[in-house]
């Protein structure tokens, strides 16, 4: 059994489903097997396309007008398909002309997987050497010390002479989570062993 599912990004007037909807049914989609959403690829929380999935038995088609309308991402639209063929269920994109029952589909789909893997890859290995490139120059990655360092040498020299974290925060304006983060980066707050009073 063929069943269709449809999306368009907004919930108003200016984008509807007939041309999804037509397509759908020249496909062979019956008019009672569509499902449908209004709302942007990215969004988790998909109705739709949730029922869709439920509905769907080994042995029927999942059919979309084209790839986008399934999936949020290629990692998605891969992960969604690899559970439908877990199913024992196809699944047919009539824009690109891609059907996972055929032969020609299947290995379509794997080249498309392929490329995901390999654009994850691209982008850990550009993360890295930013990130190696920027430890070259002297940064560090991570958030900025809430503390500036001749403010922290002084809090750390009352707490040096006795000052409990309460008295040292009052005096200095800051909040005990800033000032037990800012000794945490620095190596610090194993070696005080001062409490709250």
């Amino acid at each position: 059994m063929l069943i269709g599912y449809m999306r368009v990004s907004t919930d108003n007037d200016r984008q509807v489903l007939d041309l999804q909807r037509d397509a759908l049914l020249g496909a062979g989609v019956d008019e009672r097997h569509l499902f449908d959403d209004r709302a942007a690829g990215s969004r988790r929380d998909r109705p739709g396309l949730a029922a869709a999935l439920a509905y769907l038995k080994s042995g029927d088609c999942l059919v979309v007008w084209k790839l986008d309308r399934l999936g949020r991402s290629l990692p998605h639209l891969l992960e969604t398909v690899n559970s439908l063929r877990a199913r024992g269920v196809g699944f047919r994109s009539l824009t690109e002309q891609m059907d996972t029952t055929t032969p020609q589909g299947e290995f379509l789909f794997h080249v498309f997987g392929a490329l995901a893997q390999f654009e994850r890859s691209l982008i850990q290995e550009r993360v890295q050497a930013g990130l190696a490139a920027a430890r070259r120059r002297g940064r560090r990655g991570g958030r900025p010390m809430a503390i500036d360092a001749e403010k922290l040498a002084a809090v750390i020299a009352a707490l040096d002479a006795g000052a409990t974290k309460a008295s040292v925060c009052r005096t200095f304006g800051i909040s005990r989570s800033t000032l037990v983060d800012s000794l945490a980066r620095i190596g610090l707050m194993s070696a005080l062993v001062v409490e709250i009073v």
